[in-house]
């Protein structure tokens, strides 16, 4: 997590104090900008974007604890910018670790979370792969509590639908 003393010093213009708070949140920046844009390239304009914002407006954070939420909702504001500039329709996925065997492959993990629409990606990667609290996700999305974890419950039953499908199914034989 950014440091306060260095998000307070970054807001009166030191620039150090800005590179080690931005260094601080990297990871979950680029596994926000991953999970809604799927192309390291888009990726990579999103989180440069991103910056650019965070640093021209850091001295609007109030409250120097939301940091890290602050980036990330600009992180995600520049995404959804992306996609529009692009006009692409990219599923959103997340896998939730919850009820999924250990053999799993990275890429069936993968595959799994790209199955989920965009709304339920993101809270699902933020709260299984970032550890971040109900709380926290609300207050990013600027959704309430109650609708994230309502998304959270939908994403795992897509997931566990998707990972663990049926094996057999019934065969018609033609007739009614």
């Amino acid at each position: 997590m950014a440091r306060e003393l260095d998000i307070k010093k970054a807001q009166k213009g030191d620039k150090k104090a800005f590179v080690v708070i931005v260094k601080d949140v990297e990871d979950t920046l680029y596994k926000v900008a991953k999970s809604i844009l799927h192309n390291d390239d888009d990726c990579a304009d999103a989180l440069q974007e991103a910056i650019l914002k965070a640093y021209s407006s850091i001295h609007n954070v109030r409250d120097v604890r939301i940091f890290k939420t602050w980036m990330v909702r600009i992180v995600m504001n520049c995404c959804y910018d992306i996609l529009r500039k692009n006009k692409k329709v990219v599923p959103m996925q997340e896998w939730m670790e919850q009820g999924t065997p250990d053999d799993r492959s990275d890429f069936e993990l993968t595959e799994a979370l790209k199955s989920l629409e965009e709304d339920l990606r993101v809270p699902v990667t933020l709260y299984y792969l970032k550890d971040w609290s109900v709380r926290e996700i609300a207050q990013a999305l600027d959704i309430p509590d109650g609708t994230v974890k309502s998304r959270l419950s939908r994403a795992r039953t897509k997931l566990s639908e998707y990972l663990n499908p049926k094996t057999e199914r019934s065969v018609s034989n033609g007739r009614n």
